[in-house]
């Protein structure tokens, strides 16, 4: 299987199945010299980790990571990160009634056309566990961004049809709430919406918002790895995402020129704009403003309900699907979400160290 490696300076490779012994990354490329302990990364992988309400599946992990290369005494060596979560309570025996029928909304067909064989046993890399991996290695880039000034805020801002009113934005209660909403209304609103959804044997989707403070302008490549592109693709690459939008978005396309673009003006002596329609990138670069994107994410396809289906053989038949499941998969894939946007924009600050001659001047002779 290609594409289980992601970056160029910072590269992360995933491994590992939902069913399997365990999963894991492979990190190369981060600096040497960053304080880095376990802890640093579970505070991480426990927002995505399941069982944590009834608005996620109740298997229970607890996605306990160990650090098996790359640190020494505390301390980041310069050499690859090995990281592993073992699956300690996995039921592959839920599974074994769709292995003879494609469960629709999900990758199993795709599966079977592209290699002729698949592991049904929870989605096998198509899993949503599958993030484990990409949680980890978020956690250490979100470290070295820190470090930077750099910070991401990510949150839910809608579920179903229920918005946040940003009048009511509450940052501090974005970690106190099962569905990760900076609005008490809207949380309360949506847990009834999540309710009912549940009652009726269905599941609902949902939009996560991510803001990134700090970026210096002139961050991307302006070409094939603008930093939108980048962040659309490392977005994209989530099971669930289905759309993605920067600054305005869609709403760009009935805007008109005059208001749209950001103008520049000078505040506290530095270089800035007036509005943030572009959602901080310009040309495919930071221009230092607030980063602001959004991605929807898909009601979880495995439901209860019945649904049309037909099997390996193409006899059609009508499914109801059991097991352990998420009713909406918003809340978990928020630190997902994070996780690829720190990844994304470490990678591309790494590749920024070398595009000016004075920056390679100041480095080595100094």
């Amino acid at each position: 299987m290609a594409g289980s490696i992601f970056g160029k300076n910072f590269t992360i490779t995933t491994w590992g199945e939902s069913h399997g012994k365990g999963l894991g990354v492979v990190i190369d490329g981060c600096p040497a010299g960053l304080e880095l302990s376990s802890d640093d990364i579970q505070v991480f992988l426990d927002r995505r980790k399941p069982g944590q309400s009834n608005i996620t599946t109740q298997r229970k992990e607890d996605d306990k990571v160990t650090i098996l290369s790359g640190v020494f005494k505390g301390q980041t060596t310069g050499t690859p990160i090995s990281l592993i979560v073992e699956n300690t309570n996995q039921k592959s025996k839920d599974y074994s009634q769709i292995a003879n029928y494609y469960r629709p909304g999900h990758a199993d067909f795709g599966f079977d056309m592209k290699y002729g064989f698949r592991d049904y046993r929870g989605g096998g890399r198509s899993s949503g566990r599958e993030t484990i991996g990409r949680v980890a290695a978020g956690a250490i880039a979100s470290k070295i961004l820190n470090q930077l000034g750099i910070n991401l805020l990510c949150y839910t801002k809608s579920i179903g049809g229920i918005n946040i009113d940003y009048a009511n934005f509450d940052k501090d209660f974005i970690g106190k709430n099962k569905l990760y909403m900076p609005d008490r209304n809207a949380y309360e609103e949506a847990d009834t919406y999540l309710a009912k959804c549940i009652e009726n044997k269905d599941s609902a989707g949902g939009i996560i918002e991510c803001v990134i403070e700090g970026m210096p302008a002139g961050i991307g490549e302006p070409v094939f790895d603008k930093l939108d592109a980048q962040l659309a693709k490392a977005i994209f690459s989530i099971g669930a995402v289905k759309g993605f939008e920067i600054g305005d978005g869609f709403e760009v396309a009935q805007s008109t020129g005059s208001y749209n673009n950001d103008a520049f003006c000078i505040i506290n002596n530095e270089i800035s704009k007036k509005t943030n329609h572009a959602g901080g990138i310009l040309g495919g670069m930071s221009d230092s403003s607030p980063i602001i994107f959004r991605t929807a994410i898909k009601p979880t396809p495995s439901i209860a309900s019945k649904q049309q289906t037909i099997t390996c053989d193409g006899d059609e038949i009508e499914i109801s699907i059991t097991g352990r499941h998420d009713p909406i998969i918003v809340p978990r894939a928020v630190v997902v979400v994070e996780s690829m946007a720190a990844i994304t924009v470490l990678d591309l600050l790494l590749e920024n160290m070398h595009a000016r001659l004075d920056s390679i001047e100041e480095f080595y002779m100094r």
